[in-house]
């Protein structure tokens, strides 16, 4: 049966996924610490009054060296611990403003020159900065990423994808039609919203942060569109853990 091999979250937007070994996701919600908070650009518009959508924010589709970046995330004292190969591990509490300016010299040299640059951070605890208008969680594919790999003529880390749950045993593809489907998860029921339209940041290798596969053109060659994944919703709240079973309904 088709089993989840993978949990992540991605405590700061953009800048680095955590593994997880289980999760408690409550209906209609984001995964928790999921995109808690986002990095905004000098040219962004975002307040912090509400969800905004991802052109207000520093991301790996216009900084693809922000791809390499991993975190581990305190929940005891909300601090993260970036890691990137290219930087001597940082540690901060993006809540507190006085450490802002560390972050920013710390993630100054990740940013393209000629881009927008880092500027503050904002905080949206019960919604999350998803990458979708509404609270979801993005589930990813091994087959279709083994079939897109085996295209392409090279292997593709699951890392490229910024998924929150991997899922093995399904038919390639097969996810794409899981639109108003139905399924389980551990005790965790979800809806099937929308298919995941992919950007450049998946261009970029997740260990260096370099741009080395055209996943977009393979994509579009492949099906015709930019679609990998899928955003679903919770619609009844539970546990999911490690090598729990997908079951649709």
């Amino acid at each position: 049966m088709p089993r989840v091999t993978d949990i992540s979250r991605h405590p700061l937007k953009s800048h680095g996924r955590e593994a997880l070994k289980e999760v408690t996701l409550s209906q209609g919600a984001a995964m928790p610490w999921d995109r808690h908070w986002a990095v905004v650009h000098e040219a962004s518009k975002a307040d912090g009054s509400g969800w905004a959508s991802c052109a207000n924010f520093s991301r790996g589709s216009k900084a693809p060296l922000l791809m390499a970046i991993t975190a581990r995330l305190n929940e005891t004292d909300q601090s993260l611990t970036l890691s990137h190969p290219n930087r001597k591990d940082f540690t901060f509490q993006p809540d507190d403003e006085r450490q802002l300016s560390g972050f920013l010299a710390w993630v100054k040299p990740l940013m393209p020159a000629e881009r927008a640059q880092s500027a503050r951070i904002l905080r949206l605890p019960e919604r999350g900065f998803t990458d979708t208008d509404f609270p979801s969680i993005s589930i990813n594919s091994h087959a279709s990423l083994r079939a897109l790999s085996e295209h392409m003529g090279q292997p593709l880390s699951p890392l490229r994808w910024r998924g929150n749950l991997w899922i093995d045993g399904l038919e390639p593809w097969v996810e794409h039609n899981w639109v108003a489907q139905r399924f389980r998860i551990g005790s965790v029921v979800f809806e099937g919203v929308e298919p995941i339209v992919r950007c450049l940041a998946t261009t970029a290798n997740p260990d260096t942060g370099l741009r080395d596969a055209d996943t977009l053109g393979a994509l579009n060659a492949l099906s015709g569109h930019q679609d990998f994944g899928l955003y679903a919703r919770v619609i009844e709240p539970g546990t999911l853990s490690l090598d729990d079973t997908l079951e649709l309904l």
